[in-house]
């Protein structure tokens, strides 16, 4: 934030967004000092005005540190310019920060980046373990097509394992020839994601061109891509005030709430849960631009394997 101009519309539209995703840490740079006397007055009414903004939005730990770029004030180490303010330095705080986030408890998944297959006799699903963890033995099913199998071997660089927990880039395979593809699936039998193709969803649009509800795109989301369309806008936000406003269309940098529809059903995990599974990005099917950012809520329909 310039110290001589305060909250503008950009502050606020970031500050959305970053509540759209889920990000809780925020670090406010009030930069600039120097140009305004290093007033304690001007960035104690920049602080107040941000942290009611933040409440609004959601925004659990807000961290604000008086700045001057130009001059190195209290980048690297506390000015003798502000002796009012008495916290971290600006990569002080960067570096010590904690931005671990707390998972919800689910079961395994794993979104197949890679079919392997060296030889006739070996088949591989290749990907990183986002939620575990998974053992040999344990039973698993393939979404979407919802055929089940269990976990045969859990190959990786080093050897086999026994068990992998999330995080962990593995290769599987199943005990039963199941057919499935980059993109799909594998999950816990016991705890599987839903499987839907109409969603409520949370867009920004970062098109040149306006959306409009019905136009075709493609719909990316982990490594599958499929035929998406916007059904209806429900209402756009005013980043100003979070007011909902009626909408017809969206244009460049607008956030709005949307039904989206796709050509066909993919697994999924609403945006809070599984930041994987739920985030995606719309695509301009003429010129391959990347036309919207979003995430998604919940299915609008009884999803598939319930």
């Amino acid at each position: 934030v310039d110290a001589r101009k305060g909250l503008l519309t950009q502050t606020r539209r970031h500050s959305y967004i970053v509540s759209l995703l889920g990000i809780r840490h925020v670090l406010l740079a009030v930069n600039k000092m120097d140009l305004v006397g290093y007033d304690q007055g001007v960035f104690d009414a920049i602080v107040a005005h941000y942290r009611e903004l933040a409440g609004q939005l959601g925004i659990a730990h807000v961290t604000c540190i008086p700045l001057s770029a130009l001059k190195g004030d209290n980048m690297l180490e506390r000015s003798a310019a502000t002796p009012w303010y008495s916290g971290p330095t600006l990569l002080g705080h960067l570096e010590t920060v904690d931005v671990s986030r707390e998972r919800r408890a689910s079961g395994f998944r794993l979104p197949v980046q890679w079919v392997c297959r060296p030889n006739q006799d070996f088949r591989g699903f290749a990907g990183t373990v986002l939620a575990g963890p998974i053992s040999v033995g344990d039973e698993v099913v393939v979404l979407p097509s919802s055929r089940r199998s269990r976990i045969k071997r859990i190959v990786t660089a080093d050897g086999d394992l026994d068990r992998a927990i999330a995080g962990r880039p593995v290769t599987i395979t199943l005990a039963d020839e199941i057919d499935a593809s980059r993109g799909d699936v594998l999950a816990a039998a016991s705890d599987p994601p839903e499987v839907a193709d109409q969603f409520a969803t949370h867009l920004l649009w970062l098109g040149e061109q306006p959306l409009l509800p019905g136009r075709p795109y493609w719909l990316k989301i982990g490594a599958r891509t499929v035929g998406a369309s916007v059904t209806e806008i429900k209402h756009k936000v005013d980043v100003n005030t979070q007011e909902h406003l009626a909408a017809k269309h969206l244009e460049l940098n607008e956030v709005a709430y949307c039904n989206l529809h796709l050509d066909q059903a993919i697994p999924f995990e609403a945006y809070a849960d599984n930041r994987e599974l739920g985030a995606f990005i719309l695509i301009d099917r003429q010129t391959n631009a990347t036309v919207a950012a979003g995430t998604l809520d919940f299915a609008l329909r009884r999803a598939g394997n319930i």
